[in-house]
């Protein structure tokens, strides 16, 4: 699969989540955060560590601009999900900073989407893109495979 095309699949994905949590009473809202963070761990993962490098070390000068932002912007979800992550679903600031979170991931997300990924399709061909995909999906399923023996042990 095409690295964009993958990095979409996840965004639709989380986007669900946040539809179901902005159509749930807000006591519902941990198993939806859980489920949430459990997405954004591995999409972020992802990201960072094959994506982005990548992206820092070909892109054009805008596009590593672009790409530096994405990573201060996974910086502070990260801080907004650790806060979540320790706090009770019924504490009344739960709903206040999972509102946030969201709405700084689809922040990012139209950014992404509306200019960084452009830019990848204008800088780099379909093979790359394709090489990139493949490779980030063998990661994203070995981070799911140590997520779930982790849970699990």
């Amino acid at each position: 699969m095409n690295a964009i095309d993958l990095l979409k699949e996840d965004h639709d994905k989380v986007d669900k989540l946040f539809q179901k949590v902005k159509a749930t009473p807000d006591d519902d809202h941990k198993d939806l955060f859980e489920k949430i963070n459990a997405e954004l761990e591995v999409h972020t993962h992802i990201e960072e560590t094959i994506f982005y490098p990548y992206l820092l070390q070909n892109g054009d000068e805008e596009l590593q601009k672009l790409t530096r932002e994405a990573i201060e912007e996974h910086r502070q979800a990260k801080m907004f999900i650790e806060e979540l992550s320790s706090m009770s679903g019924n504490r009344e600031s739960f709903p206040a900073k999972l509102k946030v979170l969201i709405e700084d991931v689809e922040h990012h997300v139209q950014e992404e989407e509306g200019e960084m990924f452009p830019m990848v399709e204008d800088q780099f061909g379909e093979d790359k893109l394709n090489r990139l995909g493949t490779e980030m999906e063998a990661e994203k399923a070995r981070a799911k495979g140590n997520a779930t023996r982790s849970v699990s042990a």
